[in-house]
């Protein structure tokens, strides 16, 4: 019984400190999780703030920096268009056509003018427009009469202008150089050879600058190449089955057709053909009677003598007529 009753007291006092020891865990990990959770409230006021920095552009927050957008690359459209129109006046559309290029900061190029056998203009003008005005010129000049053919043309240069601009700078450095050598030279040889080098890359700068300002001038102006005319385009007729009219036509077409070419060629040889024949009349009226005669060739003769000639052979004697027989 003493046995028993030594075994079982230990258990309240093991109890007990068991129970101590998980009160002292619960206190700290509530103190773990009470400092955790003011940590990560305090962390998600910080992000939230610094988004909120980063968001609102211009704000004061600390750490909060506005990030400007990146700049686009400006680009360098060549713009063309052409456009045949037909209206009832045609001196009166192009002074309206001219007004209005030259209100939009523009101005007239090339003009052509025509006018047919009935006495009806047609007249063709190129236009420069400023780009920024290329779409409401165009609309307008669209509008001035009945619209019969239009066609537009947008070709981007941006990669050739960014080259010549990179090419002239590289250039302008290269002349500058040069400069610096032929300030800096003192032997007359290296001076004729620095200047000689000096006009060739300003030669090559100068064609680069007059391509730069050719692809300035015509990426800052629209052309515009507006035809004017008093009639209608007539459109062909529509092609029907050959008939025997057709053949015969066309077969007439064909042998007057052959018949202009032979007088073409006949009217391209006939000068050499007299040229020839006047040359041919000259030698036998003229040269070839003032010619001296060959000698007729002598006999051939050898050591014994002349040879003799052949004589001609005897005649047969012809039997006498029947009467002169007695």
């Amino acid at each position: 019984m003493r046995t028993r009753r030594s075994v079982r007291r230990p258990a309240p006092a093991l109890a007990a400190l068991l129970l101590a020891a998980a009160l002292a865990l619960t206190g700290c990990s509530a103190g773990d999780d009470a400092s955790g959770g003011s940590n990560s409230a305090a962390d998600r006021g910080a992000d939230h703030k610094g988004v909120s920095g980063e968001a609102a552009p211009g704000g004061t927050g600390s750490g909060a920096k506005a990030t400007a957008p990146p700049k686009l690359a400006a680009s360098h459209i060549i713009r063309t268009a052409s456009l045949t129109v037909q209206v009832k006046d045609v001196p009166k559309a192009l002074d309206q056509a001219r007004t209005g290029v030259e209100n939009a900061g523009g101005y007239v190029g090339n003009e052509t003018t025509t006018r047919d056998a009935e006495g009806h203009e047609r007249t063709r003008v190129v236009l420069r427009v400023p780009v920024e005005k290329y779409d409401e010129v165009l609309a307008e000049l669209e509008g001035s009469g009945k619209l019969l053919d239009r066609s537009a043309k947008a070709e981007d240069v941006t990669d050739q202008v960014v080259d010549v601009e990179s090419r002239i700078t590289t250039q302008r450095a290269s002349v500058a150089r040069i400069r610096e050598l032929m300030d800096r030279a003192t032997k007359l040889s290296d001076v004729v050879t620095l200047e000689g080098e000096l006009s060739t890359r300003q030669a090559d700068l100068e064609s680069l600058l007059a391509r730069q300002k050719s692809l300035k001038d015509r990426t800052s102006l629209a052309t515009i190449t507006l035809s004017l005319s008093e009639t209608p385009v007539q459109k062909a007729a529509e092609d029907d089955d050959p008939g025997f009219v057709d053949a015969f036509a066309g077969g007439w077409s064909a042998f007057v057709t052959m018949l202009r070419w032979l007088a073409v060629a006949f009217g391209a040889v006939l000068p050499f053909a007299a040229v020839a024949a006047l040359i041919v009349l000259l030698w036998l009226r003229v040269v070839r009677p003032r010619l001296p005669r060959r000698p007729a060739p002598a006999p051939s003769a050898t050591a014994l003598g002349p040879l003799p000639t052949a004589r001609p052979a005897p005649e047969a004697a012809q039997p006498p007529a029947p009467g002169e027989r007695d």
